[in-house]
């Protein structure tokens, strides 16, 4: 059969796709295959990717990355979670920790005590339950104890980040392994005639550039997966109609959390995200329901201090691409499909993109099983996500503008109604397979939006236990162990200050 190994791999486009892309590739091939890739400083990167979830530690974790020098290098912080302010309704706010809320102590889970102890009269609330969140509303970070016993062992956190800074550090790394840049802007395709296989890519001043396997990381344009090979697009505008963004760093002023914020406006909702040297600010909104301009000024009334740089304006449709990996070539980032940030899920899902590649590496001959277990993984995964930020849409109440009113209103996946129904009437979270989101984040929100159950697991009262002593010691525990932190700013200072 001969040697069927690839051995030479081209990554069109730079940014954090890209350049995670080819720091994994190369840390992982480490001889026989020469990894190019072609960006073009002449075209922008999107750069709101800023705030991460856990996962983005195994990540950095694979590459061998020192946390202290990663954090120092992207001007960054830390993150214990998200907190939702007026999302249910206007003074509505709650946290999605990273961790769960509690730890276990019987057979019934914590939420249904909670439940029990709420009907009781025990108003406390559910976030007071989470250690994450312990500390973040005291401005205190630390990371996680190992004693499983002691409650600090019951959070989990990731990062927030220049995302700019991010792909530089990255390609310091990937060039260091022998990655090959090129700068240059692509003008056509040479595709096989029989095969449809894409063979090589010219560039506008004539250089071609020939590969084997070809990563698709030019954003939303697609310039391969869709501009040569037209693998097709589901549009979920439907469920998500939010459509454009506009984002603005200002100065860092105000409260140096250790989380993310997301606040719900009249027509979408507005990210915070603290940094080292500054904040960072969006908007993602529905064009239909706000003008550029309007949404601007909204921004701009609702900063923490002075802009640093003007709007930066983004169109998008969410949604995914009908294949993600079509003949040799494989769509990895904002080219593959795009999600609204709410969950800060569009690193994650460059570095899912990843590590299937990885998973399912292929030979010369493309496997279409390879291809197509591929494609049914990543579905999945954008379906699961999916569903998880359309809760936080429907779960709404507001009817103050019309997107609130719509998304109250709207038809929803049949995948999340039975989720949404379930919980209503039993307190259970339904897992599906390849869900990113497990029962903690998917308890945040509906607890949070007041989707509050009927009734409580039928096994409670069978127990026999009351839970109320026991939910007061923890949301004791929780409250001395979080004053005894340090603030994020002197864990920062401490351990990974930025060279501002």
């Amino acid at each position: 059969m001969g040697d069927r190994r690839i051995e030479s791999i081209v990554i069109v486009g730079g940014g954090s796709a890209g350049w995670m892309t080819a720091a994994a590739l190369s840390n992982t091939l480490r001889r026989n295959c020469r990894i190019t890739l072609i960006e073009s400083d002449a075209i922008g990167t999107v750069g709101v990717g800023e705030a991460t979830i856990p996962p983005i530690r195994t990540f950095n974790d694979m590459l061998g990355i020192d946390e202290r020098d990663f954090v120092r290098a992207t001007q960054g912080s830390f993150k214990l979670g998200i907190q939702f302010v007026d999302w249910g309704h206007i003074g509505n706010r709650y946290f999605h920790p990273f961790g769960p809320h509690g730890r276990p102590f019987d057979i019934v889970g914590l939420h249904h005590y909670w439940l029990k102890a709420r009907q009781a009269g025990d108003m406390a609330a559910f976030d007071e339950h989470s250690m994450a969140w312990a500390m973040a509303k005291d401005g205190r970070f630390n990371r996680p104890g190992q004693d499983p016993r002691n409650v600090l062992s019951t959070f989990d956190y990731a990062y927030h980040f220049d995302a700019g800074l991010y792909a530089r550090f990255l390609r310091s790394f990937s060039e260091e392994r022998s990655v090959a840049r090129i700068e240059g802007k692509i003008a056509s395709v040479a595709q096989n005639p029989a095969s449809g296989f894409v063979e090589s890519v010219m560039l506008e001043d004539g250089r071609r550039v020939a590969g084997e396997l070809f990563i698709d990381c030019s954003g939303f344009r697609g310039l391969l997966i869709e501009g040569a090979l037209a693998a097709g697009y589901e549009d979920w505008t439907h469920w998500l109609p939010c459509d454009r963004a506009v984002a603005m760093p200002c100065a860092k002023a105000g409260d140096f959390t250790p989380y993310t914020r997301s606040t719900a406006r009249e027509a979408g909702w507005q990210w915070r995200i603290p940094l080292q040297h500054r904040t960072g600010n969006g908007y993602v909104y529905c064009s239909q329901y706000i003008s550029d301009d309007e949404a601007d000024a909204t921004l701009c009334a609702n900063l923490d201090g002075e802009p640093l740089a003007g709007p930066n304006r983004l169109r998008f449709v969410t949604g995914r691409r009908k294949k993600f990996w079509d003949k040799n070539v494989i769509a990895i980032g904002l080219s593959s499909g795009f999600m609204e940030p709410l969950e800060s899920t569009s690193l994650h899902l460059i570095q899912a993109g990843i590590s299937k590649l990885l998973a399912l590496f292929p030979d010369k001959d493309f496997s279409p099983l390879l291809i197509d277990e591929y494609n049914h993984i990543a579905v999945t995964e954008f379906e699961r996500i999916r569903d998880f930020l359309v809760l936080h849409y429907k779960l709404t109440t507001r009817d103050d503008g019309e997107l609130w009113r719509y998304c109250a209103n709207m038809d929803i996946p049949d995948t999340l109604a039975f989720k949404i129904d379930h919980f209503r009437s039993y307190g259970r979270h339904i897992a599906r397979d390849m869900d990113l989101f497990g029962q903690p984040s998917w308890l945040a929100v509906h607890i949070g939006q007041a989707n509050i159950p009927a009734g409580v697991d039928p096994l409670f009262d069978y127990r026999g236990i009351d839970g109320r002593e026991w939910l007061g010691k923890l949301r004791a525990a929780m409250a001395a162990e979080a004053a005894r932190q340090p603030t994020h700013q002197q864990f920062i200072d401490q351990h990974c200050k930025a060279d501002i």
